[in-house]
């Protein structure tokens, strides 16, 4: 029920859900005071999904986050102002501030998602204003935060933090909190009931792209589209139960971690760590042969342990001769574990 094409839900990372109450075609997804008969109150489901959705995810301890599109393809007011080539700002002041205000007042977010800000400046949207009064004087101002898309040139400039652009890949550790925001469907963030399986991301692919996401410091934002019944497809339901069984076995390695001071091997990507305080966790996303797995990075000590999330009895090792350490993992074929998909090791007592 979550109203038309344009309209999606990002899903799963650092345990919050951000929901588009606003996309570029305008229609609002509560009751929206400056968008009369054009939300979903006044017609289609007659139901305010934003305060609905926010109580069921509030319930679960889960954050919450609105995405909220800056500007609108169609309307009137915009296109005049673009026409003035973003001199008047009667867009702005009847449409763009007033719906940023009420979605904060009204259900006070824990993350504001901004979008659609790239045809004009920060100056148009009078975004340092609204953000001023946000982070000063709103009643989410101590636990607010926010993206980096309030006007051409922002991105991965200015922000609590930064998208840069839609599923953005560092190379390196960056300097600044970061996020990835990906899409199941590869070629479309909304519903196409078109689309064909090999379109599609696959588990292993998810994976991938949660652990490099994770190991380079970023959060993980994972899109799925709605059909305009407002129903997840079951081909997205799958995908997301199937990354949630995987974070069930592995979120010790995912969940409030922290890059190490490698965060791939040797150049490998198939081998990524993170790390929280002394312990080091090393996801491993293909099953090494005769199931010895090298690593060259930790460097082990009389008191190493090494353990595998999923699996009770602690794992044999040896150190290697120049540095690092082999491990000696379960000796079975990978599909008679509990995953059949990336894997992690417990380190304990390395450098």
């Amino acid at each position: 029920y979550l109203q038309r094409l344009p309209s999606f839900i990002y899903v799963f990372a650092y345990r919050y859900v951000v929901l588009t109450t606003k996309h570029h075609e305008g229609f609002t997804n509560w009751g929206s005071s400056v968008s009369w008969n054009w939300n979903s109150v006044d017609t289609g489901p007659h139901r305010d999904l934003v305060g609905e959705l926010g109580d069921a995810i509030r319930k679960r301890n889960i954050r919450y986050g609105l995405y909220h599109s800056l500007f609108e393809w169609f309307h009137p007011l915009y296109l005049m102002d673009k026409n003035n080539s973003f001199k008047s700002q009667f867009f702005v002041y009847e449409k763009t501030m007033p719906e940023l205000y009420e979605l904060v007042l009204r259900y006070k977010p824990d993350i504001i998602w901004s979008d659609g800000d790239w045809e004009a400046p920060d100056t148009y949207w009078n975004s340092t204003t609204f953000l001023a009064w946000l982070y000063n004087d709103s009643p989410v101002k101590d636990t607010v935060v926010v993206n980096d898309r309030w006007g051409a040139n922002c991105s991965c400039h200015h922000g609590g933090y930064y998208n840069c652009q839609d599923k953005f890949k560092p190379g390196t550790l960056p300097d600044h909190k970061w996020e990835m925001c990906s899409s199941v469907d590869k070629r479309s963030w909304g519903y196409r009931s078109n689309m064909q399986i090999y379109e599609l991301m696959d588990e292993p692919s998810i994976i991938k792209e949660l652990v490099q996401t994770v190991s380079y410091g970023g959060n993980y934002l994972l899109n799925v589209g709605p059909t305009k019944e407002g129903l997840i497809a079951p081909i997205f339901q799958e995908r997301l139960q199937a990354l949630g069984k995987w974070l069930s076995i592995n979120g010790e390695a995912i969940y409030e971690s922290k890059p190490w001071r490698v965060q791939k091997e040797n150049g490998s990507d198939s081998i990524w760590y993170t790390s929280k305080e002394a312990t080091v966790y090393t996801i491993f996303l293909t099953w090494p042969e005769g199931s010895l797995l090298k690593l060259s990075s930790p460097f082990p000590s009389a008191g190493t342990q090494v353990t595998m999330l999923g699996v009770s009895n602690p794992l044999k090792w040896q150190a290697l001769p120049d540095k690092g350490l082999q491990v000696i993992l379960p000796f079975t074929v990978p599909s008679l574990l509990p995953l059949q998909y990336g894997w992690t090791l417990k380190l304990v007592g390395v450098a």
